[in-house]
């Protein structure tokens, strides 16, 4: 399989890209949507990126929306015997903490490690 590695050009603006998903998965919190205009463009230009270190950081953040849907679902569903504000709160402390671990990684030129 021969991968094509993309120009300097490509890779700065697919840099900038990844930190714009990371910003809209940040601001998600205060706005509500721009977390699924996120994950939009995660599966829109994974391909773009694929070979390439920030393939990483798609996956990072595209598992990031999805596990924090899951446990934001959970949570509200067990809202009503109290656990739910617990596991919501535990959800937004790790998906918090996904954030700002990738942003860095990311500012550092470093792909992530699962």
């Amino acid at each position: 399989m021969n991968e094509i590695v993309p120009g300097e050009l490509q890779m700065k603006s697919l840099k900038s890209l990844t930190q714009a998903v990371y910003i809209l998965y940040a601001l998600s919190y205060f706005t509500g949507i721009t977390a699924i205009v996120g994950i939009i463009i995660n599966y829109v230009k994974i391909e773009e990126v694929a070979g390439t270190w920030l393939e990483s950081h798609f996956r990072w953040q595209m598992r990031t929306f999805w596990f924090g849907l899951l446990w934001a679902v959970i949570g509200t569903a067990t809202i009503v015997i109290l656990a739910g504000f617990a596991i919501l709160f535990a959800n937004f402390c790790w998906i918090i903490y996904r954030i700002v671990k990738g942003w860095l990684n990311l500012n550092d030129n470093k792909p992530m490690t699962f």
